[in-house]
């Protein structure tokens, strides 16, 4: 468990002094190493910028160091580039939006960045629509910029969220989690119900089911799949799709 202000040593330095952690005892991974949350590079290495586990996931070439991240159960989120979240329309100032995106600040969207917009055709966009979109700029040292666009120019599933549905909040650890390749919990809970659901890595989801019952189900074993063990869940799933 890492502590915020650590530092991680790189290179194998077995006669390196005080109490800062090294990631392994081999010689530095070779290739790109990429940090991701919790991780911030520094002379020394890599500092820790918040408490949490130390995760690694090891990139697909032989020489490759692959990424590092700190894995914590925050509930502010800090925005990055690259990264698809569920903002929240919160006011129209000219030709950008400001959107809540549940971090310290609200991040901005042109009316540009939708597929096919134009100063003629623009989007039909409200205060209080729910927007999925990502980051295209995310620093400490400007405003955050959202688009509903890829490097195509296609809205690739981002855009406007319908109306009806429920949005909710869980930890950022959760989301990191369901958004992994075959997750468990997503598959386990597609055969109890057919659903609509959009993940945001800000800690905010949304799902839709074909009635309310059913939307506030799903709602609450994802809730509840913070807390449960899988065999907890699967006994949870089998009940329900036993009635």
């Amino acid at each position: 468990i890492l502590q915020a202000g650590d530092v991680l040593l790189l290179p194998a330095r077995p006669d390196e002094e005080g109490e800062r952690l090294r990631l392994g005892a081999c010689a530095a991974p070779r290739g790109r190493l990429l940090c991701g949350p919790g991780l911030r590079r520094c002379a020394a290495g890599l500092l820790v910028t918040k408490c949490g586990l130390l995760r690694h996931r090891q990139a697909g070439g032989a020489a490759a160091g692959g990424a590092y991240w700190v894995d914590s159960q925050q509930k502010r989120y800090v925005p990055v580039k690259g990264d698809h979240v569920i903002g929240i329309v919160t006011a129209k100032a000219g030709d950008v939006f400001k959107l809540d995106v549940g971090g310290s600040e609200q991040a901005s969207l042109s009316y540009l960045a939708f597929e096919g917009a134009t100063k003629r055709n623009r989007p039909n966009v409200q205060v209080g629509d729910l927007i999925y979109g990502q980051f295209l700029v995310a620093n400490k040292d400007m405003e955050p910029e959202m688009v509903c666009i890829d490097s195509s120019g296609r809205s690739s599933g981002m855009g406007i969220i319908g109306q009806d549905g429920f949005l909710f909040k869980v930890s950022l650890g959760l989301v990191r989690k369901l958004l992994a390749p075959k997750c468990e919990i997503i598959q386990e809970l597609s055969q109890l119900y057919p659903f609509e659901l959009v993940l945001g890595m800000n800690g905010r989801i949304w799902v839709k089911a074909k009635t309310v019952q059913q939307t506030l189900i799903i709602v609450n074993i994802l809730e509840a799949c913070e807390y449960m063990t899988a065999e907890q869940r699967k006994q949870a799933l089998a009940r329900l799709s036993g009635n």
